[in-house]
């Protein structure tokens, strides 16, 4: 099946611009490349390394739901998961298992949709996915993939963006004096900031979102990017830019 036009705009954006490929000028697919790209990743999301638990999945089955470049999915793999992972670009897949073979690791890739993943219910121990869900039209399609694919006693460890940020109303802003009318956040956000129709969402929304779930733990970050616009306020509230979810199947 054709993806939808929405979606489509989304896969052609990521196919010409792969997540942070902009931070290194090494040579595309060397080590030196990808050592850029982890280092920045670290750098801007320190959080990350201790929500995806790459240490602590040896032996377990872990689906990673849009590889990017594939500098975390390797990471699970190093670990000892015995590691899928899927994005929605051909550019993403190829970049994984050029990085996969540089590190002489092993692992499933392949391109699928987060709309409707390739693989039988309750497969995997842990599905984890950053930063990426929130592109996708139908977030909620892609959450309820993520609890079908897990198994019970299983966990999702998902990372999407929160409309009620400092970065958020800075994109907000920019976007405002972009096109100079009245504009609200979510339009700002769809039109000014990566892919098309990129969404972010409130705290009562990713409850909705996570209700089939048994057990939901949701932590709000305050980012780099909150601190670029607020500086040390950026804390103030606790409303930084990325909702960190914990959801249990018992």
């Amino acid at each position: 099946m054709e993806p939808s036009e929405g979606k489509s705009a989304v896969r052609d954006y990521w196919e010409a611009e792969p997540c942070a490929a902009g931070v290194s000028e090494a040579p595309f697919q060397t080590p030196a490349f990808y050592r850029d790209v982890a280092a920045a990743k670290d750098r801007l999301d320190p959080e990350r390394v201790a929500f995806a638990g790459f240490d602590a999945v040896a032996d377990r089955d872990v689906l990673e739901i849009g590889i990017g470049l594939g500098v975390d999915f390797m990471r699970f793999a190093r670990g000892g998961a015995r590691a899928t992972g899927v994005d929605l670009t051909l550019a993403a897949v190829d970049s994984a298992r050029a990085l996969l073979e540089l590190e002489g690791l092993e692992a499933t890739v392949l391109v699928a949709d987060a709309e409707a993943l390739p693989f039988d219910e309750q497969q995997f121990d842990v599905v984890y996915s950053w930063g990426v869900l929130h592109h996708t039209p139908d977030t909620a399609k892609a959450v309820q993939e993520v609890h079908r694919v897990l198994r019970h006693g299983g966990e999702a460890r998902i990372m999407l963006y929160a409309l009620d940020s400092p970065f958020a109303g800075a994109v907000w802003l920019r976007q405002l004096a972009r096109e100079r009318r009245p504009l609200g956040m979510r339009a700002a956000l769809s039109r000014g900031l990566e892919s098309p129709g990129t969404q972010a969402f409130t705290s009562s929304e990713v409850k909705q979102l996570f209700a089939a779930f048994d057990e939901v733990e949701l932590t709000r970050v305050v980012t780099a990017y909150d601190r670029r616009v607020l500086g040390p306020l950026a804390r103030v509230g606790n409303r930084g830019w990325f909702h960190l979810i914990r959801a249990r199947k018992r």
